[in-house]
């Protein structure tokens, strides 16, 4: 590999890993915004529940089975989260391996 080729490559990952940080900040955000959301439905559910004159053993399977789509959108923000974190992590691992390249280069 040439010298200019590396230097371009180790540039845009570190254009993408600083993009990566922007959509990781977004992503944390989403999902800790999918946690409140489900915890409020729950609470709001469970309240609603007992109100009813629900059984109190049967009130959380209830309204956590009542309020499964927010627990579906939580479940996948902190996926998306997850993966996010990893895709960063692999950005990181190319541009050490460019970087490993590159002193190679230089020193022959």
């Amino acid at each position: 590999m040439e010298l200019l080729t590396i230097t371009t490559e180790i540039h845009e990952a570190s254009k993408r890993l600083s993009n990566s940080a922007d959509a990781l900040f977004r992503l944390g955000r989403e999902k800790a915004e999918a946690e409140r959301d489900y915890r409020s439905m729950l609470a709001q559910e469970m309240l609603r529940l007992k109100a009813d004159g629900m059984a109190a053993t049967l009130i959380v399977d209830i309204a956590k089975g009542n309020v499964a789509e927010y627990l579906f959108k939580r479940d996948f923000a902190e996926a998306t989260f997850k993966a996010g974190i990893e895709a960063a992590d692999a950005i990181k691992v190319q541009v050490s391996a460019l970087q490993t390249i590159l002193k190679y280069q230089t020193d022959i």
